[in-house]
């Protein structure tokens, strides 16, 4: 139980490493999104001319934004509803709840995983967005169509680390159920945005 419990709080830091970068960089994409959407909504609405790119790039950054945010309130918050249900059971069951529903999550992420990275290395990740590119020069003189596969990443990341989260929640739960749960160190971030 020591060796799982050290595992499962080496999990839990390498957890709240990645989904702490997995918070900055989509409240960047967030960010730039809604900069995109004002620039769309004043070429639409004041001058009268829509662009082809902005809608299309908000699109792209909104599923990063996703796909890196999600995970983390996963990991902190799971379903409150689901949460809520399993208070009113005594703790062992409801920890046995718990772990049925959180495996049940991982054969589903594990699917969904596959389905992603599919999706991101298959044909349709060949092809090019249509409104979107980027310069491949540093004058830039040259440049390329983003291909569809780097939008559907997001997709195949997001997915990958909630199964990553899921698995240290069942050896969480596993360790709560053998009565070993103040071994473990409280889930965390190293760094929220404040908006929590």
């Amino acid at each position: 139980m020591t060796a799982l419990s050290n595992l499962t709080n080496l999990l839990g830091r390498l957890n709240a490493a990645v989904l702490t970068l997995g918070l900055w960089l989509g409240a960047g994409a967030l960010g730039i999104m809604l900069v995109f959407i004002l620039v769309q909504v004043f070429f639409r609405y004041i001058l009268g001319d829509a662009l082809a790119w902005s809608e299309e790039a908000s699109r792209f950054l909104m599923l990063w934004m996703t796909g890196l945010m999600v995970p983390t309130a996963f990991r902190q918050g799971g379903f409150v509803a689901i949460t809520m249900i399993l208070d009113i059971f005594p703790r062992v069951i409801g920890t046995i709840i718990a772990l049925l529903f959180l495996g049940l999550s991982a054969v589903l992420l594990f699917v969904g995983m596959r389905i992603g990275w599919a999706e991101a290395t298959g044909l349709g990740g060949r092809f090019a967005m249509p409104a979107i590119a980027v310069p491949t020069s540093l004058d830039l003189s040259t440049w390329m169509k983003v291909p569809r596969s780097w939008m559907m990443a997001s997709l195949a990341a997001g997915v990958t680390m909630m199964f990553v989260v899921n698995i240290e929640l069942i050896l969480r739960g596993l360790l709560e159920l053998f009565g070993r749960g103040e071994r473990l160190q409280p889930i965390t971030t190293f760094g929220g945005l404040g908006a929590e």
